[in-house]
């Protein structure tokens, strides 16, 4: 195959200007805490996930969910810019973001709301709530101590409920940015948090095709203590 690639100039060259950039990418990814202060403050958003058809499908199951189970209160780990929240009925919410930026718009954005409350996540003080969210975050966690101590966190903020929108598969290659890590997360619950118990997954939407790219592969997963709740058993809904 490497004779191949060197025989055949427009193969080689192309070959060897993808290497390239991805080796630059590699090389000059600056970790996820980095990356997303400085895609926030240089005017990028929460991406496709957080805005429309995928924004309001995300909005419908959660608001359901928290009119449904009397949810009181709610915190989200990665609020990020804000505009999910816009489409959101929470009586009681707290956001935690790594960035700086991204909290800064989303106090400007609500300084009105006085149900809404944004942190850092440093500023974290093992405050619970009802119902912890997790939306689009868990495959923007590239680094595995990151993840996991992330995890713990999420899990560690609820009293009863938490919510994970995200992928469930294993991926490291790369494919869909550096800033992107695909992880089969439901098995590291499982195997590092068997108290909690996966009692619905909702397939989404709006779910990536090839032909349909503005789709999401993200999917809803919900979690229940098993000790509250001791015959939890996984269904979709």
């Amino acid at each position: 195959m490497k004779n191949f690639v060197r025989k055949v100039p427009l193969v080689g060259a192309i070959a060897q200007a993808l290497h390239s950039k991805l080796m630059d990418h590699v090389l000059t990814f600056p970790g996820s805490a980095i990356y997303w202060e400085k895609r926030y403050r240089s005017g990028g958003n929460s991406g496709a996930g957080s805005y429309a058809l995928l924004a309001q499908f995300k909005a419908d199951v959660i608001n359901r969910y928290v009119s449904e189970h009397g949810v009181r209160s709610v915190i989200d780990f990665g609020c990020g810019d804000g505009n999910q929240l816009l489409l959101a009925k929470y009586p009681l919410y707290v956001g935690y973001d790594i960035s700086r930026t991204a909290i800064s718009r989303c106090r400007h954005l609500f300084q009105h709301d006085a149900s809404k409350t944004f942190r850092l996540m440093s500023e974290y003080k093992g405050g619970r709530a009802d119902l912890v969210l997790s939306l689009d975050v868990l495959y923007h966690l590239v680094e595995q101590d990151t993840f996991e101590d992330y995890m713990r966190l999420v899990f560690g903020a609820s009293s009863d409920h938490v919510i994970i929108y995200s992928t469930d598969f294993e991926d490291t290659r790369g494919h869909d940015g550096m800033h992107v890590r695909h992880r089969e997360f439901t098995q590291w619950i499982r195997d590092e948090l068997p108290e909690w118990g996966l009692v619905k997954s909702l397939p989404n939407r709006y779910a990536y095709r090839w032909y349909s790219p503005k789709g999401s592969r993200s999917e809803f997963f919900i979690y229940r203590l098993r000790d509250k709740h001791p015959k939890v058993e996984p269904s979709r809904f």
